[in-house]
């Protein structure tokens, strides 16, 4: 058990808020940052947990929020551009400002979450390529011990992927047009990446390492759609459209209210989100599976 601080940067999300109970039950006390801390008060009751006001826009300020922290970890980051909120800016820039505001606050370790192909000057999509800028720019820097975690689609209690399409099957008329239907995914739980995360802080082997993680199996976006339905119990019809169907439908809905499907989107959907080798087993986590998780959740 240990008493140190981590402080967490986009911890009031999804994975966020996996990460500060998983580190609350291995003995650490977390610090989250957060616009409207008062928005996310049942982070509170987390043991350990202290939320923190802060719009992450300045250096000095966040280093003040970095002092007596063994480590920060940066789960900041956007699907889509909006609201004042650039995929430049979250994922580079910022990443910028907490590695020198961790210099300045003398935190030794940073974590940094990523994305399963992310690759600055190769990446099919802006969010790809940009989330690429970020990690090798952490990586680049040689005061800070940096691990990188790129994650294939995460899923788990409140994720965004599963929930996501299951309340749009419950407002659908019975069909359901799909774009990219056959983009793969090895969705990985949201458990297994926090036990991953949890270990780097104390292994040193696991530093300057960037880590894919995907789960056991790999799926279809249709077969992934469809098992939701499944679950939900909605007898849809999912039915995937052709590529010039597709991209019609990412430029029409990323006018929308909440982009639903932007053509950035539909580009990151052109590279699949399987592993060539997931560091799951490297790590000593045995990765859990969508059929033994989800229906726990939706249905």
């Amino acid at each position: 058990m240990t008493n140190d601080r981590i402080c967490i940067l986009g911890g009031t999300g999804f994975v966020g808020r996996h990460l500060a109970t998983g580190l609350a039950a291995s003995g650490y006390r977390c610090r989250i940052l957060a616009r409207r801390p008062e928005r996310h008060r049942e982070l509170s009751l987390v043991p350990g947990c202290e939320l923190r006001r802060s719009d992450l826009s300045e250096t000095d300020a966040l280093a003040e929020h970095l002092e007596g922290c063994v480590a920060v970890v940066n789960l900041a980051g956007i699907l889509n551009e909006g609201g004042g909120r650039t995929f430049q800016g979250t994922h580079v820039e910022l990443v910028e400002r907490i590695l020198d505001a961790a210099q300045a606050a003398a935190v030794p370790r940073y974590l940094h979450m990523s994305a399963l192909h992310a690759q600055a000057g190769q990446g099919k999509s802006h969010y790809l390529r940009t989330k690429g800028m970020g990690e090798d720019l952490a990586h680049a820097r040689a005061d800070i011990e940096v691990t990188s975690f790129r994650p294939s689609v995460i899923f788990g209690p409140g994720d965004g992927f599963f929930n996501r399409f299951a309340t749009l099957l419950k407002f659908s008329p019975g069909v359901f047009p799909l774009a990219c239907p056959k983009a793969r995914f090895a969705p990985v739980y949201v458990g297994d990446l926090v036990s991953a995360m949890t270990k780097a802080l104390t292994d040193p082997g696991c530093v300057g390492r960037r880590y894919d993680l995907c789960g056991p199996r790999v799926y279809s976006l249709q077969g992934l759609v469809e098992y939701t339905a499944e679950l939900i119990g909605r007898k849809t019809l999912v039915i995937g459209i052709p590529d010039f169907a597709a991209r019609f439908q990412a430029q029409v809905l990323q006018w929308f209210p909440g982009k639903p499907f932007t053509m950035d989107n539909y580009l990151s959907l052109q590279t699949d989100s399987v592993c060539e080798h997931s560091a799951l087993a490297e790590l000593g986590i045995e990765p859990q599976s969508v059929e033994a998780l989800a229906p726990g959740y939706l249905r």
